[in-house]
């Protein structure tokens, strides 16, 4: 019989792992909704003054992230969320970004909802884990910006 091989790490059946990476991030203020309507909805009226808002739409869902005073009523929403601000801008290059966040998170049992843009990335958990998430972060060695 012969034994399974395994993969050095760094080989290309298994990619060497990432360093952590130290980020900077901030809360945004008040709280967010996460939305859902159908895939063929029209966009609602949203105020476009606000810190951030995604809209996503796929096939199948109209999806809607954004401050929770301004859900849209058709919605099916998750509300409170608190929104966390990673430090961008970041190059398309580098790796680890999101995984240097949720990893903490996701060991202290944070769920979590990720959007990324551009420039950087956002990380909202459900308000009942803001505190832990915060802590979390930071003892993980992220730089909490005020």
């Amino acid at each position: 019989m012969s034994s399974p091989v395994q993969a050095e790490q760094g080989s290309a059946e298994m990619p060497a792992k990432m360093p952590f990476l130290h980020l900077k991030f901030r809360r945004l203020p008040g709280t967010y909704a996460i939305c859902r309507l159908p895939p063929n909805a029209p966009l609602p009226e949203l105020a476009t003054t606000t810190l951030f808002t995604s809209i996503t739409r796929t096939g199948d869902e109209l999806s809607i992230v954004c401050p929770s005073d301004q859900a849209p009523p058709a919605a099916k929403c998750e509300v409170p969320w608190t929104c966390f601000k990673l430090e961008g801008p970041f190059p398309f290059s580098l790796t680890g970004v999101l995984a240097s966040i949720i990893d903490p998170l996701a060991e202290r049992g944070v769920p979590i909802f990720a959007v990324a843009t551009f420039d950087t990335d956002y990380v909202l958990v459900k308000e009942e884990f803001a505190v832990t998430a915060l802590e979390t972060l930071q003892a993980a060695g992220h730089e909490f910006l005020t």
